[in-house]
C-alpha cells in the first residue's frame, strides 16, 4: 500500500486512483509520466483491502499485475487499455484471477476505453466446461446481439466433448457483439466468443469489433511512439549463369564385347529404345547405371516419364458417397478409445450364466411395480445392480492404475453405455450398490433421455469407476468384447440370453435353461487373471441366484 501511495503522491495523472479504489468494481490503472520504464510491474504490488464491519482475519489480499507494456511516449490523453482476469467480488473488492461459472471456468477480460474510442466492455471467452476439454463448438445462442443479460441467464448452448451444457452469464449488461455465432467449431478454450457492455448506447460501436484489433491496440501505439525504422535494402540480385548441361559422351564399343548395365537401366533404355551400344557407363568399369541412361535422354531432347502406376482411383472416382463431419462426441471417444488399446494391456473372461430364476424374479417385481404405479424393471438394471454388488466383493476390480500406485475406489459408480445418433454416452449410476432396483430403473431412463437429447451435464457422465455395455438385449448379440474406458480398470460386456438344452443323469434325460453370456474386459496392470475370475465368479452368483441381491 506504501507503494501505490508513493507513486500517487509523485504523478499528478493518478489524481482520479482514490476514486477508483473506492468503488466496488473498479480496478487499478496506472499513469506513468514520461519517464517511466517501457515495461510496467518490474514486481507485483499488493493491496489489502478489508470488509467494512469484517473481523481482521477476514483481511484479503489482491494481486495486480500489468502485462500490457506502455511507451514512455504517450500523450497525456492517452490511456492505454489494460487487460485482467476479473473475479467474483466476496466480501470486499476482490478481483481473482479466473472467474468461475456453475461447474465451469469462463475466461472474460475487462476492456477500458482507448484511441480507438472503444467503450469499457467485457470478452467473453470460450469456457472449460470439462476436465478434459480443450476447444468446444456453439450450439446456439438463446440471446441476439442487443439484449439485455442479467446474472445467471443463459447466453448459449456450448457443446463440449461430451455434452451439451448452457453457458451462463456472470454481470448484468447488453450483448453488444457475437464474434462465434451458430454452429461455430473447434473454438480453442479461452478464445473471445462475444462482448458485453454496460450501456445500452455503446452496443452500436462494436459493430464493426474484431478481437484482432482490439488486442492490437498496446503495441499499435508503441509502433507510433518509435522513429520508423529505415527502409531496407533489397539486394540486387544478379544474374547467375546457367551452368552447360553436360552431354555424355557417346561412344560405340568395340563388336562383340559384352555390355554391363544394371537391370534398372536396361528396362528404361528398352522402353525408350535406346541401343545401350550408344552410352558409356559412369560405374566402375563402365557399368552402366540408371543415371547414365536419364543424362543421354536429356541431351537428346526427350523427357524420362515414370511409369503411370496401376491404381483403383478410376474405380473409386465412380463410387457415390457423403463425407460426414465428425462431431465432437465422436472425436473424443475415437480418441479415448485408441489410446485405451494402444496403452492398456486388455484380456478378457467369459462366462455363461443360468437367468432362468432371474426372470422369474424380475417377472414378481415387474407386478408389484405394475400394481403401485412404477416404471418396469428391466434385465439390464438387474445386471446393474448384480455387477455393483460383485465390485463390493472384490473391491479389486474397483479400482484404476496411475504410474504410482493402484487407487481402489470406496464407492461404486457404474456407467451404462448408451448409444445415440449423436455418439455413445456413458452416463452414470452413482453407488448402485446402495440403490434399489426401482430406483436404478428410473435414474438408467432419466439418463438415457438426456442423453438422446444431448443434454447430459458433467456431473451425469463423470466419476463411474467400472462400466456395463449391454448389446444383448436391445440388439440380440450373443457375445462380444468391449474396450475399457480409461481411467477404469474393467468393462462387462453383457449377451443376450438364449435358450439351451441342458443333459440330464439319463441317456434321454435333459432340461431346457436360459443362458446369458458376459465377458469381462480387464486392465492386466491392475486386475491379474485370478481376480477377474474371482469377480466374474461373485457375478455370476447374485445373476443366478438374484434372491441373494436382496441380503
Amino acid at each position: 500500500m506504501a507503494y501505490a501511495s508513493h507513486i500517487i503522491n509523485h504523478s499528478r495523472k493518478l489524481r482520479h486512483v482514490p476514486r477508483l479504489m473506492r468503488h466496488d468494481h473498479a480496478v487499478l490503472v496506472r499513469w506513468f509520466s514520461n519517464g517511466a520504464q517501457s515495461s510496467v510491474c518490474k514486481r507485483e504490488d499488493v493491496i489489502k483491502i478489508c470488509p467494512i464491519g469484517a473481523p481482521a482475519e477476514r483481511e484479503t489480499v489482491s494481486k495486480f499485475v500489468a502485462r500490457t507494456p506502455v511507451s514512455s511516449g504517450l500523450s497525456k490523453n492517452n490511456l492505454s487499455r489494460t487487460v485482467m482476469r476479473l473475479g467474483i467480488p466476496m466480501g470486499g473488492v476482490v478481483y481473482n484471477r479466473e472467474l468461475l461459472c456453475s461447474h465451469s471456468q469462463v475466461l472474460s477480460r475487462r476492456g477500458f476505453a482507448s484511441d480507438a474510442g472503444l467503450p469499457p466492455h467485457q470478452e467473453i471467452g470460450m469456457p472449460s466446461l470439462s476436465p478434459t476439454m480443450t476447444e468446444g463448438n456453439i450450439a446456439r445462442w438463446l440471446k441476439k446481439e442487443g439484449d439485455k443479460v442479467t446474472p445467471g441467464e443463459v447466453l448459449c448452448e456450448v457443446e463440449t466433448d461430451k455434452a451439451t451444457v448452457e453457458m451462463e452469464c456472470m454481470e448484468e449488461g447488453y450483448l453488444a457483439k457475437i464474434l462465434k455465432g451458430d454452429g461455430s467449431k473447434e473454438i480453442k478454450v479461452g478464445e473471445i466468443i462475444a462482448i458485453t457492455v454496460e450501456e445500452e448506447g455503446d452496443i452500436v460501436k462494436f459493430k464493426d469489433y474484431s478481437p484482432a484489433a482490439s488486442d492490437s491496440g498496446a503495441p499499435a501505439a508503441k509502433d507510433l511512439a518509435a522513429p520508423p525504422p529505415p527502409p531496407k535494402k533489397e539486394p540486387v540480385e544478379q544474374p547467375v549463369p546457367s551452368p552447360e548441361p553436360k552431354t555424355p559422351k557417346h561412344s560405340s564399343s568395340p563388336s562383340g564385347d559384352r555390355i554391363f548395365a544394371s537391370p534398372l537401366a536396361r528396362k528404361l533404355a528398352e522402353d525408350h529404345k535406346v541401343p545401350l551400344s550408344n552410352i558409356k557407363g559412369t560405374g566402375s568399369d563402365g557399368y552402366i547405371v540408371k543415371a547414365d541412361i536419364e543424362d543421354y535422354l536429356a541431351s537428346s531432347g526427350k523427357e524420362v516419364s515414370a511409369p503411370t502406376p496401376k491404381s483403383k482411383d478410376a474405380k473409386l472416382a465412380s463410387l457415390d458417397y457423403v463425407d460426414i463431419p465428425h462431431s465432437q462426441i465422436r472425436k473424443v471417444t475415437a480418441s479415448r478409445l485408441l489410446f485405451s488399446k494402444q496403452t492398456i494391456p486388455h484380456y478378457y473372461l467369459t462366462v455363461d450364466t443360468c437367468v432362468d430364476k432371474l426372470m422369474d424374479l424380475r417377472s414378481q417385481l415387474n407386478s408389484l411395480q405394475e400394481a403401485s404405479g412404477g416404471k418396469r424393471i428391466s434385465v439390464n438394471d438387474l445386471v446393474i445392480k448384480a455387477a455393483a454388488l460383485a465390485l463390493r466383493k472384490v473391491p479389486q476390480c474397483n479400482s484404476s492404475w496411475t504410474d504410482d500406485y493402484i487407487r481402489q475406489y470406496n464407492n461404486v459408480n457404474i456407467n451404462v453405455a448408451v448409444q445415440t445418433d449423436n455418439g455413445l454416452y456413458v452416463p452414470v449410476i452413482r453407488d448402485a450398490d446402495k440403490k434399489g432396483l426401482s430406483s436404478i430403473g428410473e435414474e438408467v431412463k432419466k439418463l438415457a433421455q438426456k442423453a438422446k437429447e444431448n443434454s447430459l451435464k458433467p456431473e451425469d457422465y463423470e466419476g463411474g469407476t467400472f462400466t456395463v455395455s449391454n448389446l444383448g438385449g436391445p440388439f440380440g448379440i450373443k457375445q462380444f468384447c468391449a474396450i475399457i474406458n480409461p481411467p477404469q480398470s474393467g468393462i462387462l460386456a453383457v449377451g443376450s440370453a438364449e435358450k439351451r438344452v441342458i443333459p440330464g443323469s439319463g441317456p434321454d434325460q435333459f432340461n431346457f435353461g436360459s443362458y446369458m453370456s458376459v465377458t469381462l474386459s480387464c486392465d492386466h496392470r491392475v486386475i491379474d487373471g485370478a481376480i477377474g475370475a474371482e469377480w466374474l465368479k461373485a457375478f455370476k452368483g447374485y445373476i443366478e441366484n438374484p434372491e441373494s441381491m436382496l441380503l
